[in-house]
C-alpha cells in the first residue's frame, strides 16, 4: 500500500505531494495550474531530493505533476516583481537562476535513477527539468519548449540541459526558435524515451520504475556515477577509467551474486533487497 502525504493543496507544504511504495518515491508538483517552479517549490522539490539521496532503501524517484501543465518554469510573475528594486531585480533574478540549477545539479548527483512522468506542456524551466532527469515518460498529447528567445531572455539553464540530452542541431533548434515541439518530435530529438496513451501514464511509468528497482542498486548507482563525468574526457581516459571502475564492480556483492545466478540460471537475489 503506497504511503500519500500531503493532501491539502492549499499550504505551502502541499506544493510536493510525496508518494512512498516500496523502493519507488514519487514527487509530484502541485502548484496549479501552470505548476511553476516558484521558490517555494523548488525548495520543497530539493528538500524531498536531499532526504531522498541519503535513502539507501530507495531505488527510483519519479517526478510526476498535477493538472493539463507538467511545468511553466520559473515563476515569472514572482520575478517581474522584483523589477521595481534598486537593482531592477538583479538579484531576485540571479538566485532563482541559481536555485534552479542547483534543482537540475541535485538530480544528476542523486544515486538512484530519476524519471520524468510529463503529461501536458513542459516549457523553460520546466522542460530542463525534463532534460535533467535519466529517463522521462510522457503521454502522446505532451509538448515541450525552450522559449527564452521568445521574451529577450537567453536560456542558458536549457542550454546545458538540452545540450546533455540532444544532439547539438536538435537542441539548437529549440533554443534558436523557442517552438513548441510535441512528444514525437521530443522522442525523436532525445528528450524522453518512451511516449504512452493518456489513460496508460501512470501504469506504465510505475511498471518502468519497478523494472529498474528490480536490478542491481550497486551497479545503476555506478552507472550515473560515471556517466557524467566520462563525457567530459577523452575517449582514451573515459575508457582507462571504466576500465578501473568495472573491475572495483565487480568486486560488489552484488556483482558475487548476479554472476553466479546467471551461470546458475537463477533469478539474483540482491543483497539489499
Amino acid at each position: 500500500m503506497a504511503e500519500i502525504v500531503s493532501l491539502r493543496p492549499q499550504e505551502p507544504r502541499d506544493l510536493v505531494l510525496r508518494e512512498r511504495e516500496g523502493s519507488v518515491l514519487r514527487l509530484t508538483l502541485n502548484h496549479p495550474p501552470l505548476n511553476a517552479l516558484s521558490t517555494a517549490v523548488i525548495e520543497a522539490l530539493l528538500a524531498e531530493l536531499d532526504t531522498a539521496a541519503a535513502d539507501a532503501a530507495l531505488r527510483v524517484i519519479i517526478i510526476a505533476a498535477t493538472g493539463p501543465v507538467f511545468s511553466a518554469g520559473l515563476d515569472l510573475d514572482e520575478l517581474t516583481r522584483r523589477r521595481g528594486e534598486e537593482d531592477g531585480g538583479r538579484d531576485a533574478f540571479e538566485a532563482a537562476f541559481t536555485l534552479s540549477a542547483r534543482l537540475m545539479t541535485t538530480i544528476s548527483a542523486l544515486p538512484q535513477p530519476v524519471i520524468a512522468e510529463i503529461d501536458g506542456l513542459a516549457t523553460a524551466a520546466g522542460c530542463e527539468l525534463v532534460a535533467a532527469c535519466d529517463l522521462a515518460i510522457c503521454t502522446d498529447t505532451a509538448t515541450f519548449c525552450a522559449p527564452g528567445v521568445n521574451i529577450g531572455v537567453a536560456p542558458m539553464g536549457a542550454v546545458v540541459a538540452l545540450a546533455r540530452a540532444a544532439s547539438r542541431k536538435q537542441a539548437m533548434e529549440m533554443l534558436l526558435t523557442g517552438e513548441t515541439i510535441d512528444a514525437s518530435t521530443a522522442k525523436d530529438f532525445g528528450l524522453v524515451n518512451r511516449i504512452v496513451p493518456k489513460p496508460y501514464l501512470r501504469q506504465v511509468v510505475d511498471k518502468y520504475a519497478a523494472v529498474i528497482a528490480s536490478k542491481s542498486q550497486d551497479a545503476q548507482r555506478a552507472v550515473k556515477a560515471a556517466f557524467d563525468r566520462q563525457a567530459s574526457m577523452s575517449l582514451e581516459q573515459a575508457y582507462a577509467e571504466a576500465a578501473k571502475a568495472e573491475a572495483e564492480s565487480a568486486m560488489t556483492p552484488d556483482a558475487v551474486e548476479g554472476m553466479e545466478a546467471f551461470l546458475t540460471n537463477r533469478a539474483p537475489l540482491w543483497p539489499r533487497s
